[in-house]
Order: structure tokens, then C-alpha cells, then sequence
């Protein structure tokens, strides 16, 4: 639908063709994973074969730079290829580019000494190991990171960590955890804290459990788990940049992260869509198809709308990383990530409504594409705290107009126009 789009999001002949590999790819090779019923060895073996396929195709970790061993896309073509590739839950880790571990490359790779590189980031790349990113705690608001309580302390040549972590995503089945944590209570808040590297087998950490969600349970331990540090000591070469630098870090990453997971949101409304528009053709209601239903076919519509304005907006977002920097693009990811999961989650409920009994069930993906969408409304920061920062934004451009009224008003600008006619018609007579 997308390939032959003119403009400034056109795709070029040679990558059109790798989407259209990608696009077969998806629905042979990794669509399949999520209806695979085998024990979780069995299924790890078959996933390695579908990542090879990939590695071979030089599309493995493609977000990486070229000298990591991506392809140096760009975001405007990463948002393309990640819009196929998140048509399925398991389309990121069969293209190396899942979360967290995504996010915690481009962290070891921005932040990381050679050492760091060596020991965590490599084989992360390679797929030999899986990591955790740990900063949301259950006793503050995960809005509000600069709030966070969970400590890191220097004692000589190690730092102890102290505090309780939770939705430490994939933290029972990390190798190691990237840790946000507090070093100088008494900085300004966004100097607060560091990011540290804590090995899983680190004396003092200890992973409670999978917190349960409206997932359900997860193959190969992946989840959100709840994580407690007590005198967790490690390495003080295990900080990542300086003493202080925490949010600093995050922040590197956030923007392009944020463009990956709209576009992926958008692959999977599509496919919700696409599975809606096949019942409105199928089903009959009252000996006519429920597409006959002007209601059904307004939800279509405004559904069809609803993807391409977030797309557009997406890739705009994309464009301005590319060409301006993350910086530029910050009010643009904003308004992507709160309108992004706004149209997910309305496209997926229309496309359970459609499908009746057959959309709440088991028996299509809709049911389970639904309870992930709901994520999305708040991780990488609630909806309402980026309308709130996209507001801030746009109402920088306007000042209060002086007086009571505003610069709209009909009563004044009547006067302002009577005296504008009055001095044309003057000039008009004395021309005349």
C-alpha cells in the first residue's frame, strides 16, 4: 500500500525490495512463533533458525550503526522496516531489535568504555546474551523518574546499590540489568542519577518474581519482574559515563526508541484492520454482510484515517531525527507516542467489535493483540504526561493578547475595518 508513496517518504527500488522480503518473511517465518505449541528448549531452537535467516539477510540489529553491525538506515527506513517487523510480538526478536535489549545496546554503545563494549555489549549483538533495564519503582511514579529512591553508593573500588525495583522487563531471563539509581541526592534532579551494569549473578540482587500483568504469562521468562538490591556491590568500572549522567544517557536513546515502537504499534493496528475488513466481508447479519452496515463502514473509515495520520506524523518525526536531530523532534515523538497508542488501541477494540465472539476469543490474535495494546498508553511515560509536554510546546508560539477581548474579536475588528474602508474611500474620492 505503502511502496509507491512520492514524496519525501518514498522508498528506493533496492530497499522497497528488502520490505517486500521482510514482508513474506513476517508471515512464513515468525508469524508462526506465536501459534508454535512446544516446550520453551524447542522453541528457542526454532528461533535462533528464524534469526539466522535474518543475519544472513544483513538485517539483524539494523538500528545499530554500521561499525555495530546495522545498516546505517536512517530513522525514516528504520520506521518503515520496524512498521512490517512489528506486525507480530515476536517480529523484534527475530530481527535483533527487541526491547530492552535494544535500548540497552544503544546505551553501551553511546555510554559503554571498550571494556563495557567487550564484555556486555558484543555478545548482547550477537544474541548470546539478554538484558534488563531497571528504573521504575513500585513506591514512586514511574512518570517521575526524578524521584526515584534506589541508591548507589562508592565504597572504595565498588558501588552498593540499595533500593526496589519493579517492571525490570526480562530481568529473570537477563544475563545482566542496566540500573538507574541515585548517586547524589543533593544535585539538581536531572544530576542525580547513574546508570550501572549489574551482572545477574551480582551478590545482593535478587529477582522476586514476574509481576502478573494483563499478559499473561510469557515464554522463555520474559516479563516484568520485581527486583530488590540490598549492598548490591559490583565493579566500580560498571557505571556507564559519568557519575551523574543517568538521565543524560536515557535521553540519547528515547527519541528513536520511541519512533520504532509507533511504527511497530502501526503494523500491528494494520493487521487488526485487516483482520476487521475480512469478518465485515464475511459475516452475514440479517442476510447482508456486516460491510453493508454504515456504522461498520464509518468504523473502516475513520479506522483507515486514524492509521494514516499516525503514520504520516510518525514518519514526519523520523525525518526531522534524520535531518535536525533528536532535539528537534522532541514535541513531534511526544504527539506520536500519545496519538501512536491512542489509534492502536482504537483500531484493535473496532476490530474485536467486528469479529463478535470470534475477536474476544482465543481463536484470533485480536484478543491478545488487545491486552498488550494497553501498554502503550503508559510505558515510555503516560499519554497525559506527553499532551501535557506537547501543550507546553505549542502554547510558547502564542502570547495573551492585550485587553479583554481576543485578537478574534468581531466588535473590535468591526471598528478596525470601518476605519481601514473609511481611509480607502477617502483616498479613492481624492484620486477621483
Amino acid at each position: 500500500m505503502h511502496g509507491d508513496m512520492h514524496g519525501v517518504f518514498a522508498v528506493d527500488p533496492d530497499f522497497e525490495r528488502e520490505l517486500d522480503w521482510v514482508r513474506r518473511f513476517m508471515k512464513t517465518h515468525v508469524w508462526p512463533l506465536e501459534v508454535l505449541d512446544v516446550p520453551d528448549e524447542e522453541f528457542e531452537v526454532v528461533l535462533r533458525a528464524v534469526q539466522a535467516e535474518v543475519k544472513a539477510r544483513r538485517l539483524w540489529a539494523a538500528h545499530l550503526p554500521p561499525e555495530l553491525g546495522g545498516q546505517g538506515l536512517g530513522q525514516v527506513r528504520l520506521a518503515q522496516l520496524n512498521e512490517i517487523i512489528g506486525t507480530s510480538f515476536w517480529g523484534p526478536y527475530a530481527f535483533g531489535c527487541q526491547a530492552p535489549d535494544s535500548g540497552n545496546a544503544e546505551i553501551l554503545a553511546l555510554a559503554g568504555t571498550p571494556e563495557q563494549k567487550r564484555t556486555w555489549l558484543d555478545p548482547l549483538l550477537d544474541g548470546r546474551m539478554r538484558s534488563a533495564f531497571s528504573m521504575t519503582e513500585p513506591d514512586n511514579a514511574g512518570s517521575d523518574p526524578t524521584r526515584m529512591s534506589t541508591t548507589a553508593t562508592r565504597d572504595g573500588d565498588t558501588w552498593v546499590i540499595n533500593g526496589h525495583k519493579w517492571f525490570s522487563s526480562n530481568a529473570v531471563a537477563a544475563d545482566f540489568l542496566i540500573v538507574m539509581a541515585v548517586t547524589d541526592p543533593a544535585e539538581r534532579p536531572h544530576r542525580r542519577a547513574s546508570m550501572f551494569i549489574v551482572p545477574k549473578d551480582a551478590p545482593g540482587l535478587e529477582v522476586v518474581r514476574n509481576v502478573p500483568t494483563m499478559i499473561g504469562a510469557e515464554r522463555l521468562g520474559f516479563g516484568h519482574p520485581e527486583v530488590r538490591y540490598v549492598d548490591c556491590r559490583i565493579d566500580a568500572a560498571n557505571i556507564l559515563g559519568g557519575v551523574g549522567d543517568g538521565f543524560k544517557i536515557a535521553q540519547m536513546r528515547l527519541g528513536p526508541g520511541r519512533i520504532h515502537h509507533c511504527m511497530r504499534w502501526l503494523g500491528q493496528a494494520r493487521r487488526a484492520f485487516d483482520m476487521m475488513c475480512e469478518r465485515a466481508l464475511q459475516r452475514d447479519v440479517r442476510g447482508r454482510p456486516l460491510a453493508d452496515s454504515d456504522l461498520v463502514r464509518s468504523w473502516i473509515a475513520e479506522c483507515a484515517a486514524d492509521m494514516e495520520a499516525a503514520r504520516l506524523l510518525t514518519l514526519k518525526a523520523a525525518w526531522v531525527i534524520d535531518t535536525r536531530g533528536a532535539a528537534a523532534a522532541k514535541t513531534d515523538i511526544a504527539m506520536i507516542k500519545y496519538f501512536g497508542a491512542e489509534v492502536l488501541n482504537r483500531v484493535i477494540d473496532r476490530a474485536v467489535q467486528v469479529n463478535g465472539a470470534l475477536g474476544f476469543s482465543g481463536d484470533l490474535p485480536l484478543e491478545h493483540m488487545y491486552r498488550r495494546a494497553r501498554a502503550a498508553r503508559f510505558v515510555d511515560g503516560a499519554d497525559e504526561v506527553h499532551k501535557i509536554a506537547v501543550a507546553r510546546q505549542v502554547l510558547k508560539g502564542y502570547r495573551a493578547p492585550e485587553g479583554p477581548w481576543p485578537s478574534d474579536h468581531v466588535p473590535t475588528r468591526r471598528a478596525a475595518a470601518a476605519g481601514f474602508a473609511a481611509d480607502v474611500l477617502a483616498r479613492s474620492d481624492h484620486d477621483s
